[in-house]
């Protein structure tokens, strides 16, 4: 069986892989996931994707080191609620981003179906 330790960790992993990639390598990421008439690669766009990188591994640490809970379980999967309106809208509705984006839309609905299997398995109480 899997612990909700386990599943913890599968959480942390999108923060942590995609967060190095912005961090690391926020030219990159820019270049790939904003389509090219929203695409401004200047020295403060490529800062602030390497400031996003960093609070995205920073979560991941949070969520890889932390101990969860069955109620925090349940508070993460309904505050990753928001960022599916997110990439709707941004990819579809309003095309800042291109098809890039849906490494982010599958990593959320990843983390989403692990929020809800750490809930069901975690101890009540």
């Amino acid at each position: 069986m899997v612990s909700p330790l386990i599943v913890q960790r599968l959480i942390a992993l999108p923060f942590l892989v995609l967060g190095s990639w912005c961090l690391f390598w926020p030219r990159m990421v820019l270049e790939l996931g904003l389509n090219p008439e929203y695409r401004q690669l200047t020295a403060t766009t490529i800062l602030l994707m390497g400031c996003f990188g960093s609070q995205a591994v920073l979560s991941g640490l949070f969520a890889w080191f932390s101990s969860f809970t069955r109620t925090t379980f349940l508070v993460y999967g309904i505050a990753l609620l928001p960022f599916f309106w997110f990439n709707y809208w941004f990819v579809f509705e309003e095309p800042v981003f291109s098809q890039w984006m849906a490494l982010d839309f599958i990593s959320n609905a990843a983390m989403l179906s692990l929020c809800v299997w750490g809930w069901r398995i975690s101890r009540v109480g």
